[in-house]
């Protein structure tokens, strides 16, 4: 599902973002749901809060992404989904778990990976403070 706000002036101020702006916005709107909510809500109710509080922002959301996997040239649907998908250039995998595993990075860099894009934020709506749940993903690699 695709969310926006068509305001013309904001479409021209966001096209040209660069992906750490842009997770700077995704870090203040999931700062102000989780200080509205705290921890304890499941982690669709957080995604749709956050995704409420960027498109609140201005900028270009998708959820629930699907994205395929291409095997020998194949498309297969793998079900992979992304979260949040913030101006096609970052990637938000939402969570509201007891901790953080390096299978949360390992997700966000297949999907960062599969989508061209280099960052990405995993963000842990669970913890009592949420500078302790929010995880920076970066994939360098150019192919």
């Amino acid at each position: 599902m695709q969310l926006h706000r068509n305001d013309a002036t904001t479409q021209r101020e966001r096209h040209g973002m660069h992906e750490n702006e842009i997770a700077e916005g995704i870090v203040e709107g999931a700062f102000r749901v989780h200080r509205w909510f705290g921890p304890g809500l499941l982690e669709n109710a957080y995604e749709a809060c956050l995704a409420y509080e960027l498109i609140d922002m201005g900028l270009k959301v998708e959820q629930q992404v699907p994205l395929p996997l291409v095997y020998r040239e194949v498309r297969l649907d793998a079900g992979y989904r992304l979260d949040l998908w913030v101006e096609r250039k970052v990637i938000v995998e939402v969570k509201a778990v007891d901790e953080l595993h390096p299978v949360h990075t390992a997700q966000v860099l297949t999907y960062l990976k599969l989508t061209g894009n280099t960052l990405g934020l995993v963000i842990n709506f669970h913890n009592a403070l949420l500078k302790n749940g929010i995880r920076r993903i970066v994939n360098n690699l150019v192919e």
